[in-house]
């Protein structure tokens, strides 16, 4: 999961607001609730070392950016589909010259990622906190984790993180396209336009939601997946927080 830096300012439109019609509130997990590009770069770069003798750091990184995203419609998001990833393009690079001891690392380290911590991001288990008690218990409306990537690996991770009890289910779809944003709605029976999607990545969690009629909280975190960088727009249905906590603020009309 090649990734790259990515400095945030606030640019909120003035004019955004979310609605009061809306009765379900839907959270991205990776880099939103818990850490999870900079695990993956830290694969990244080891990588990069032990293919120095073949290439440098750049071209290295451009080439397992290419197998991952040519491997993305069979193999979908994830470790294991990483792993392979990983394991392709250091053996294309240094022309099957790599010995099998670093592969070995290597795939220790893509398998390791299935386990990396899941510990919350600052302000993230206060604010779900409140919002439970809120929005789930007083007001007796959804609260849901939906995310993408494979499914044994989003539910372990719901679990070690601690948060998994603060709502009222979990959906992990292998992409956060119009027709998954569709079809959770349909699930859970309210209309597109009575959804918030909060989220850190504007291509799978903000345009996709915005596209069918409903709110989107956008979250960017410090690194961003090459794969989830896309062109940025405001829209009267969308709000820009440079914090986690900074939701219930704008939730807080709805809370009362």
């Amino acid at each position: 999961m090649t990734g790259q830096g990515k400095t945030w300012q606030s640019t909120q439109c003035p004019a955004a607001v979310i609605g009061s019609e809306v009765r379900l509130i839907a959270l991205d997990a990776d880099d939103t609730l818990w850490d999870c590009q900079s695990h993956f770069e830290k694969v990244e770069h080891r990588l990069c070392e032990v293919l120095a003798p073949w290439c440098g750091a750049e071209e290295a990184a451009a080439a397992l950016f290419s197998t991952e995203r040519s491997n993305m419609q069979q193999l979908g998001y994830g470790s294991k589909a990483f792993t392979i990833s990983l394991m392709e393009t250091a053996l294309r690079m240094s022309k099957h010259r790599i010995s099998p001891a670093v592969l070995a690392e290597l795939v220790g380290m893509g398998k390791a990622l299935g386990d990396m911590p899941a510990t919350p991001l600052p302000g993230v288990e206060s604010t779900l906190q409140q919002l439970h008690r809120q929005w789930v218990e007083q007001r007796g409306l959804q609260m849901v984790v939906f995310t993408k990537g494979e499914l044994l690996e989003q539910e372990h991770k719901l679990m070690r993180s601690g948060l998994k009890h603060l709502f009222t289910d979990s959906f992990v779809v292998s992409n956060k396209d119009e027709d998954a944003y569709r079809l959770l709605c349909h699930r859970l029976q309210v209309e597109p336009t009575q959804l918030l999607m909060v989220g850190n990545s504007f291509k799978s969690d903000v345009a996709p939601a915005l596209r069918i009629g409903a709110y989107a909280a956008h979250i960017p975190y410090h690194v961003v997946w090459q794969l989830e960088c896309s062109e940025e727009f405001d829209h009267p249905r969308l709000v820009r927080l440079n914090a986690f906590s900074e939701l219930l603020e704008q939730l807080q009309p709805l809370l009362q």
